[in-house]
Order: C-alpha cells, then sequence, then structure tokens
C-alpha cells in the first residue's frame, strides 16, 4: 500500500516502530501533491521541498516529540502559522507572513506536525466554496469541475485527493460538515470550547464557530482532535476531554431521530434526502431505532437568531476592515454585506436573537432526554460547479443571502452541539453526501464512538476513493 494511503494512526505507529521514516513520508507526500494538487488545487503557499526533507530528516534524527511526530500537515489557511504565509484569502494579506502560530497551529506543531503548507478557503471563511482572488478555486477531487465546498474545502479536498494524512478545520456555518460532505471524509464539529479560541478580541460573545479535526477514518479523527482539545485558561468556557481510538460504540438500543427537510423548511435538491436516509439504513443494520420526528423547534426562528449573532460577530471583528477605504475596495461583497448587516443591529435585536438561541437549547435538551442522537442531511445542495460564487435557488426557490443554501446546518452550530459529519455515500449523479449526526452538548465522546461504529460498516473513504 502507497503510504500516502495508510492512516494517520497507521503511519504514526510505522513512524514510532521505525519501519518507515518521516523522510519516506514527507517525500511520498510531497511527490503525491506534485501529481495532484495543481488539479484540486487545495494546498496553498506549499514550503519549499528541499526544506520539508530537511525537517523530516531532522525528525527523524530527534526522535518522537508527539502523537504527530512527522506527519505533512498543511494548516488552514484562516489559522496563522509563524514563519507560514497566512492570507486568510484576503488581497489585504496576501503577503503576510505572521510571527507566531495561532494556538491550534502551536498545539499542531508541539505535537511534532511538520508543516508543509496551508489548505485553500473562501476569502475570510465567508461562504462554503473555497474560491478567493489571492488563491483561486479548490475543485471537488470527485469532480474537478465542481466545488469542495467550505470554508474547509481545501482540507476535505486535499484528504479525499491523499494529499494530507489528516486535517484541522474550522466551522462556524457548517465549514467542517459541508466540505466533508462533498468530499467523502469525516468532518467533526466539537462541542463549543472543547477546542478553544485564542484570547484575541471579545471572547465571550463570539461562541458560534470552532475549530475541529477532519480525517478519511473515525481514529485519525480521534488522534487529532486530542491534539487540538483543551482548555485555554485566558478564554472563558472551557471544557476538558481526551480521545484515544475509540470502540464502536453498540448501538443496539439507541434511538436517533430523523428531522429529514425540518418539515420542508429546509429546501433539498432532489435526491439528498434519499442518500441520507442510506446512512440512517446503517444505523438501523447495527441495531438503532431510527424515529421520524417532527420540526422540534421554528426554522424561521433559528434562522432570525443565527444571522443577527453571527452579522453581530462579524461587524465585530471585521469592522476595521470596512472603515479603511482602500482595504473595503479590496473585500469580497459577502463580507461587506455581513458587516452592513451587523452595523445597522440594534441591541433589543441581538437580545432578541439570544432569547432565541437559549430557548432552542432548552428545547435541544429535552430531545437528548429521548434520543441519543439526531441526523439531519449535512447540505442541501449536491457540489455545485466550481465557476459559481453560491447556489443562487434550490429547485427554483430564490436563496436570498449568499449562505441560505447551507441553513441546514444552523440547529448545531447555533447551540454549539457535537456534529459529526459522517459520508452517506454516493447519489445517482456519482456525487458525494453525508449527513450530520449530532449529540448532546459534551458527548463527544459518545458521538465519535458511534461514528466508529458507522464507519466500521461502510469505510466510504477508502471504499471509492476519488479516481484521480
Amino acid at each position: 500500500m502507497e503510504l500516502t494511503a495508510i492512516s494517520a494512526v497507521g503511519l504514526a505507529a510505522m513512524i514510532a516502530r521505525r519501519e518507515v521514516s518521516c523522510a519516506e513520508v514527507m517525500a511520498a507526500y510531497l511527490a503525491r501533491i506534485e501529481v495532484v494538487n495543481p488539479a484540486v488545487n487545495a494546498i496553498v503557499s506549499l514550503r519549499d521541498s528541499d526544506a520539508l526533507m530537511d525537517e523530516a530528516r531532522a525528525a527523524d534524527a530527534a526522535g518522537a516529540r508527539g502523537p504527530l511526530h512527522g506527519l505533512p500537515i498543511a494548516v488552514k489557511n484562516l489559522v496563522a502559522t509563524k514563519g507560514l504565509r497566512t492570507t486568510y484569502g484576503s488581497p489585504v494579506y496576501a503577503d503576510y507572513v505572521p510571527v507566531k502560530d495561532d494556538l491550534l497551529a502551536e498545539r499542531m506543531r508541539a505535537a511534532g506536525a511538520i508543516f508543509i503548507g496551508k489548505t485553500n478557503t473562501p476569502e475570510w471563511g465567508h461562504g462554503s466554496h473555497s474560491f478567493n482572488p489571492v488563491h483561486g478555486v479548490t475543485r471537488n477531487p470527485y469532480d474537478l469541475a465542481r466545488t469542495a465546498g467550505g470554508s474547509s474545502g481545501g482540507a476535505a479536498a486535499g484528504l479525499a485527493a491523499r494529499m494530507l494524512p489528516v486535517a484541522d478545520g474550522s466551522d462556524m456555518m457548517g465549514s467542517l460538515r459541508n466540505p466533508a460532505a462533498f468530499c467523502n471524509v469525516y468532518g467533526f464539529r466539537p462541542t463549543w470550547g472543547l477546542v478553544p479560541s485564542d484570547a484575541v478580541g471579545d471572547t465571550f460573545m463570539a461562541t458560534l464557530a470552532t475549530e475541529g479535526p477532519m480525517a478519511r477514518d473515525i481514529a485519525d479523527l480521534a488522534l487529532l482532535l486530542d491534539v487540538q482539545a483543551g482548555e485555554n485558561p485566558a478564554v472563558p468556557f472551557g471544557r476538558t476531554g481526551r480521545f484515544a481510538v475509540p470502540e464502536p460504540a453498540d448501538m443496539r438500543g439507541k434511538k436517533i431521530a430523523w428531522l429529514g427537510d425540518w418539515g420542508g423548511a429546509y429546501t433539498m435538491e432532489p435526491g439528498i434526502l434519499g442518500q441520507s436516509e442510506v446512512a440512517l439504513r446503517v444505523f438501523e443494520d447495527l441495531g438503532a431505532e431510527i424515529v421520524p420526528l417532527a420540526p422540534p423547534f421554528p426554522a424561521e426562528k433559528l434562522w432570525q437568531a443565527w444571522v443577527t449573532l453571527r452579522a453581530m460577530l462579524n461587524a465585530g471583528a471585521k469592522r476595521g476592515l470596512y472603515e479603511h477605504a482602500a482595504h473595503r475596495a479590496l473585500t469580497k461583497p459577502e463580507t461587506i454585506w455581513e458587516i452592513e448587516q451587523g452595523l445597522n443591529l440594534t441591541a433589543a435585536a441581538v437580545y432578541e436573537a439570544s432569547v432565541i438561541r437559549s430557548r432552542w437549547y432548552a428545547r435541544a435538551a429535552g430531545l437528548f432526554d429521548q434520543f441519543d442522537a439526531l441526523v439531519l442531511p449535512a447540505a442541501q445542495v449536491w457540489p455545485f460547479p466550481a465557476e459559481w460564487r453560491w447556489p443562487q435557488d434550490i429547485n427554483g426557490v430564490a436563496m436570498d443571502t449568499y449562505h441560505r443554501w447551507m441553513e441546514v446546518v444552523v440547529p448545531a452550530s447555533l447551540i454549539g452541539l457535537p456534529a459529526l459529519a459522517l459520508p452517506a455515500g454516493f447519489g445517482a449523479n456519482g456525487l458525494p453526501m453525508g449527513v450530520q449526526l449530532m449529540g448532546r452538548s459534551g458527548t463527544d465522546a459518545e458521538v465519535i464512538a458511534m461514528g466508529q461504529a458507522y464507519h466500521a460498516a461502510t469505510d466510504w473513504p477508502n471504499k471509492r476513493p476519488p479516481a484521480l
């Protein structure tokens, strides 16, 4: 088996046993990237190959540093990396080289990862299609004419194309889950607070986005999550947790609620609900009871709260771009729209949104007294043409914002639930799709164990890798 097809857990074990060297692993990945990346464009700001080989040989000489020792990692281009160009997909930062790592990068580097470059994202992570004027568009390894999703699109495509053994991502509005579904890999949005942010800007109100792991199997997902997780004492609301290679959950007797299209509120392209039900039948075959569930909360209220709180946070964090005329002219219209929405908000509107959020959290807690997990599709559309900015309509229903077509991810995002994107196989169009497996807040290990049971029964990423 080629080294690039071996799991991260497997490679780490082989390096530890000295069955393979860090230099051999690096050489294999660099060769794969050279062949595949020009077409996919998942990895950007790729470092010099000679420098990377020197670093890999130094890792061999130094001995194990941590669980990611010697593994080539490309960090999402929204995470600052010391000495490695970090652009956020923005022309304003086209030549920016940070002088220090963000916390997530610092943890992965301390665990022994060798940073080879960055993974592509949309500008500022806005939108679930990874294109920007600095690095171009990332394409789907399963169909190069299609999007890989976003904002962790480069991470998902890099994994699927065997250019990375494991990858970090982040998720505010489905940015780990949507690209995982589009690229036939796993993406895990952890309970909010498990993977902490850096102590910059607001850390009390900014509780919608989180970083997390992506992988081609659940053991690798747990490996990276264990590196990422753990409190940052400088930010509030932190959680702790350790994640070993999980045993598959015994699904017998478990109850899973199927929310479908939320009673028609979430318009879906043809075939997505049926493909999602393929994944549900896997859980049913494993012994779980699948229970169709009527919408437990008004979708329009969830959307109202979501766009209000998201706009408030974007306006606060990105206001400097807006007020600097030259930078504003270089900023994508979707980001400008977010900022302008936020600048026009009243305190009363923000409070009302927070009340809606609070009521949904309480309602969801009641659901988890009845069910072990909730399931929704991970996307409302199949991977769409790469030249689009975003889908303008679904089945003739016009999308009134640049992100309305991603609304199905909001129920988990709004209240910080752990949500695991599981590959659900391929539609009649040959394109991948996935579902979201959501658990009670704090039950990350249990959700991952259910994912392990599902992976053992399906193994979609390795059963049907892309034919590049």
